[in-house]
């Protein structure tokens, strides 16, 4: 009981031989241990930000705390830009800025740290993982602790070491997350490796006290300054506290671990003096007028909502005669919370009753905290101060309070946690589409499908290479791409008609990902396109199968001239992206000129660079081969072939309209023989063409075909017919 620990502390007193110790010796050992005057001691506040007040005073922490910090050094902003485009495009600059600082965390050592917070949200993890771009390091305050480096670089041969003093060093921590400024930062600090005690708190201050009791059901404390005395206090308003002196020495226990036999106090003795209590008895036995005001709450950082605040009340009812809150500056769980202030209001409630009681000789047993019967009096008493004088020793009573230990939980509430995901490797897919219509037909429309199995991931850089050093080509963003697998195989299709009952089923990267059903007509204007292997699919129906398992129904094949992959099919296994708006760009003049072409994707899970070669290499500006054969053979005249032009983003036959030509001009290359080396080949400027009767002869069992000529490359071959 704090009462006790104030009264009993300046009490001292020597051997029989020594004499008597008056109040001015107690006094000076109470200003020495404990400090004087009206300062206030420590109090729970609202988590604060991290600050850089000069003269502010830095905290001591004990067992597990949450802590902003205060910055000790800090360099300006640092800004880097980056410049895209080029060639045709217009550039584009883009800035991020970082910072480096020093925050002292502890005026003590600690052990190890924790997860910190950066505007309320994790940026590092329980697994110590950096959320963003930088460089952490800690330097835990001992004896052994170097100078950083990069302090060092800073200030030269002055540059402190703050042993003693526990800080981190973030390096080049970037902001972008943050709007570019530095956030509010709170750290949790780990400074004893078990349960701490009360000595802990006491020793370091003064030497000549102690207090080897351990602060059961307490995860932490923070000493921020103010007297001593007001430390101790403010624990004993939760752990009661006795105080024993002698020798000049003071030690500090737990009125709850009292489980000694109680010592019987010897008679009283009488006194003549006028003005003293018990002049013919020497004893006094009162009870206080009034009730205490109870302990109707503790306030306290509570560990179940990430050490934000928390309160928690005692069982049972209020005392209306009076209510006070316990700010107590320390890490609770909220059921050790609830035991805690129910032990309080539990001493509270103790008898009022006080007994004096007059002895003639000292007893070295009978020291303050000391729990004794008396004569004739029901009950334990604990001596709270004692006091020689000439007529004997006068000691002061008080009816100890009962440790009991309630079982009912504290209430959590409904805390707002950030989530702690740990970083996932990036999956990245790279690859060249089809026109579809829009921009430039002659620019290679060149993606990067970048995602992971989390929906918190932050994203990826990407770099171009070919075998090569990798060129930096900008960033993903924070937008995940619909990715997946097949889970079944996808049977080849003639990509002739709409395929109603045919199915592909999906097993995607992340739960977040998903797909959505759409009609025939927004179909045919190009919605739900895949890009399954090679193969453009489109589907109309989505049906979810369970976690990341998906059915869509409903197809349109081999899209955008891929009808060569559609009858191939795809195996289990196969690759499946959503063609959208979250896919990422890729400017065709960042690449390499080598044939070999590859992007790198480096996230924050990504050890090492991920790797995707571009797939589907000239698709944008390779024409679409011809469609609709037709061979006319007629008696003795040889052969008529003809066929229709498709155009590169020409996603919908539209009656009454021409088809677009799209490239430099219309150009057929018709070939007998192989498509790669054929036997005759004949260029025409019209979708047909006539052979003779000797030029078919000459070639019985030759397919004849033809290509569309583009502007850069050759379609797909049509084949027109077998030469009999």
């Amino acid at each position: 009981m704090a009462t006790i620990v104030l009264s009993a502390v300046g009490t001292l007193v020597g051997g029989p031989i020594g004499g008597a110790i008056g109040a001015f010796a107690g006094q000076q050992i109470d200003a020495a241990i404990f400090g004087g005057g009206s300062q206030e001691g420590p109090r729970i506040d609202d988590l604060k930000i991290t600050t850089s007040s000069y003269g502010s005073p830095l905290p001591k922490h004990f067992g597990r705390m949450r802590t902003a910090g205060t910055i000790i050094w800090a360099t300006d902003l640092r800004e880097d830009n980056e410049t895209s485009g080029g060639k045709g495009k217009p550039k584009t600059t883009s800035f991020s800025y970082s910072i480096s600082m020093a925050i002292a965390l502890s005026s003590r050592p600690i052990m190890r740290l924790g997860r910190i917070w950066a505007d309320g949200n994790l940026l590092r993890g329980a697994s110590e993982d950096l959320k963003v771009g930088g460089t952490l390091r800690l330097y835990t305050g001992h004896g052994d602790q170097p100078v950083d480096p990069l302090l060092a670089a800073a200030q030269g041969a002055d540059c402190p070491v703050f042993r003693g003093s526990s800080y981190v060093v973030f390096e080049d921590l970037q902001l972008e997350d943050f709007g570019n400024r530095v956030p509010a930062l709170s750290f949790e600090v780990f400074a004893d490796e078990s349960q701490f005690s009360l000595n802990d708190i006491v020793q370091p201050l003064a030497e000549h006290a102690s207090g080897s009791t351990p602060l059961d059901h307490m995860s932490g404390f923070s000493y921020t300054g103010g007297t001593l005395a007001s430390a101790v206090k403010l624990i004993g308003e939760l752990h009661p506290i006795i105080a024993e002196s002698n020798s000049g020495h003071v030690r500090l226990s737990s009125e709850t671990a009292l489980d000694a036999e109680p010592i019987p106090l010897p008679a009283t003795v009488a006194t003549g003096e006028a003005g003293e209590f018990g002049q013919a008895d020497g004893q006094s036995r009162q009870r206080q007028a009034g009730t205490p005001p109870l302990s109707s709450a503790i306030r306290y950082y509570d560990l179940s909502r990430d050490y934000q605040s928390g309160v928690q009340r005692p069982d049972g009812r209020a005392n209306l005669a009076g209510n006070r809150i316990i700010e107590f500056p320390g890490a609770l769980t909220p059921n050790d919370a609830r035991l805690l202030i129910n032990r309080a209001a539990s001493h509270d409630q103790r008898s009022n009753e006080r007994l004096k009681w007059r002895i003639a000789e000292l007893d070295p047993a009978l020291a303050p905290g000391q729990l004794v019967t008396a004569p004739d009096i029901a009950g334990n008493w604990i001596i709270s101060g004692w006091e020689w004088r000439a007529n004997g020793v006068e000691l002061e009573l008080e009816r100890p309070s009962k440790a009991i230990d309630f079982s009912s939980e504290g209430d959590v509430g409904n805390p707002a946690i950030p989530p702690d995901t740990l970083p996932y490797p990036t999956r990245l897919r790279a690859f060249e589409l089809p026109w579809d219509g829009w921009g430039s037909p002659y620019e290679p429309r060149i993606f990067a499908a970048a995602s992971a199995e989390a929906p918190t991931w932050s994203g990826a850089a990407l770099y171009s290479g070919s075998g090569g050093p990798l060129n930096a080509i900008g960033a993903t963003g924070r937008q995940q791409a619909t990715m997946g697998t097949l889970t079944s195989p996808l049977k080849s299709s003639s990509a002739i008609l709409f395929e109603c009952d045919a199915i592909i089923e999906i097993e995607t990267v992340s739960d977040s990902m998903a797909f959505t059903t759409l009609d025939l007509n927004r179909l045919i204007d190009g919605g739900n396109r895949l890009l399954v292997g090679e193969e453009i699919v489109q589907f109309g129906s989505a049906a979810p199968l369970g976690p990341r398992q998906w059915r869509l129904q409903g197809l349109l094949r081999g899209r955008g001239g891929s009808e060569a992959t559609a009858l191939q099919g795809h195996d289990i296994g196969t690759q499946v992206t959503l063609i959208d708006d979250k896919l990422t760009p890729i400017d065709s003049q960042q690449l390499p000129p080598s044939e070999e072409k590859l992007i790198a994707a480096i996230g924050r899970g990504d050890e090492e660079p991920v790797i995707a070669e571009i797939s589907n290499r000239g698709t944008t500006l390779r024409p679409l081969s011809p469609v609709h054969p037709r061979v006319v053979w007629g008696p003795g005249t040889g052969l008529h072939a003809c066929w229709a032009r498709r155009a590169r983003g020409a996603w919908r036959w539209i009656d009454g309209v021409e088809t677009p030509l799209v490239e430099a001009a219309e150009s057929y290359r018709v070939g007998i023989g192989s498509t790669h080396n054929p036997d005759l080949q004949w260029q025409v400027d019209v979708p047909e063409i006539t052979l003779d009767p000797e030029q078919v002869a000459a070639h019985s069992a030759a397919l004849l075909w033809v290509k569309q000529v583009g502007s850069t490359s050759l379609s797909d071959p049509l084949l027109l017919t077998i030469l009999p």
